[in-house]
C-alpha cells in the first residue's frame, strides 16, 4: 500500500451528499404538504444488471427523501417515445430520467429530445447541454455537477487554476469542463487518443478523470499538489467498484476522492435536488 504524504486529504462525498439529502427532504416535504408531492420517472428498456442495480439505487433514495418514483420499462424504441411523450405531458411528473443501455437502434440523442428542459434533470437532451453551453438556465447533469459540488465543499480555489478533463463524454467530460470554465477555471480536455497523457496531466491543479477505464491515471500522471476527481465507476471482477485513478497516486497528489464514496452519492443527491427544484418551478 502506498503511503499517503504528510497533508493528503481524502474527499469523501458522503458528508456533502448528506447535507444535500437533507435539505432535499425538507423540501419535498414542504411541496408535500402543499399538495405538490415531487415526482421522478424512469424509463427503461433494459435488463442490464448495472442498470437495474442504479434503478434501485435511486428508487430507494427517493423514497427516503419523500420523492415519488416511478419506474416505467419498455422493450423498443417506439416504446420509449410513446413512454416519454406521455411523461412529458403528465403535469404530475417533475423529473424524467432515460436510463441507458438502450435497445439496437434507437439514438439517445433523439430519445433525449423528447424530455423537456424543465423536466430533464440530468441534464441529457441536446437542449438542456445546449443551454448549459450557453450560460443559460437548465440542469446540469448530475455527474458533472457533483464534481463542482466536491470542489467548493473542500474549498479547492477554481479561479485561475489549471483543470485537466480526461475524459469527453456528453454526460460528464464535456459538461465538467464547461462547468469549470464557468468558475474561471482554465481548462484542458483530453481523451483516448491525447498523445502522452501524463504529459498534460502532470500540469493540472485540479485533475477529473471520467474516461470510464479502471486505472488509467496513475502515479506519474500527477505532480505534487494535484487535486484529483475520480469520476470512474468500472465494475470490478469481484463485483465491487473501480475508480479511474489507481489508488497509488495518493503518495503523490495532495487529494483524491474514494471510489465508492466520492463523487457518486453526490451525484444522486443532486439529482433528487433536481426533481424538487423542477417540482417548484412547476407550481
Amino acid at each position: 500500500m502506498t503511503a499517503e504524504p504528510e497533508g493528503f486529504r481524502e474527499l469523501s462525498g458522503r458528508e456533502l451528499a448528506k447535507e444535500v439529502r437533507a435539505a432535499v427532504a425538507a423540501r419535498a416535504a414542504e411541496l408535500t404538504k402543499n399538495g405538490r408531492q415531487p415526482r421522478l420517472a424512469v424509463v427503461t428498456a433494459n435488463d442490464d444488471g448495472g442498470s437495474a442495480a442504479y434503478i434501485r439505487s435511486i428508487s430507494a433514495a427517493a423514497a427516503r427523501e419523500g420523492i415519488a418514483c416511478d419506474v416505467a420499462r419498455t422493450t423498443t424504441a417506439t416504446g420509449i417515445t410513446a413512454t416519454l411523450t406521455s411523461l412529458a405531458d403528465d403535469p404530475e411528473v417533475h423529473g424524467i430520467i432515460l436510463q441507458t443501455p438502450l435497445p439496437e437502434g434507437a439514438s439517445l440523442a433523439a430519445l433525449a429530445t423528447l424530455i423537456p428542459v424543465q423536466k430533464d434533470v440530468d441534464g441529457a437532451s441536446p437542449e438542456s447541454i445546449g443551454r448549459l453551453v450557453a450560460g443559460l438556465p437548465a440542469f446540469a447533469p448530475a455527474t458533472a455537477e457533483a464534481v463542482l459540488a466536491l470542489l467548493d465543499h473542500y474549498g479547492v480555489e477554481l479561479r485561475g487554476r489549471h483543470a485537466v478533463v480526461v475524459g469527453r463524454s456528453v454526460v460528464v467530460g464535456k459538461p465538467a469542463a464547461h462547468l469549470l470554465l464557468d468558475r474561471h477555471a482554465t481548462v484542458t480536455i483530453c481523451h483516448s487518443r491525447t498523445p502522452d497523457l501524463a504529459a498534460i496531466t502532470r500540469q493540472a491543479d485540479i485533475l477529473v478523470a471520467a474516461a470510464g477505464r479502471a486505472g488509467l491515471i496513475g502515479p506519474w500522471h500527477v505532480s505534487p499538489g494535484t487535486t484529483v476527481i475520480d469520476v470512474g465507476t468500472n465494475a470490478t471482477p469481484e463485483g465491487g467498484l473501480a475508480g479511474d485513478v489507481d489508488p497509488a497516486v495518493t503518495g503523490v497528489a495532495a487529494a483524491l476522492t474514494p471510489v465508492p464514496g466520492g463523487v457518486g452519492p453526490v451525484t444522486t443527491a443532486l439529482l433528487l435536488r433536481h426533481v424538487v427544484e423542477a417540482a417548484a418551478i412547476a407550481g
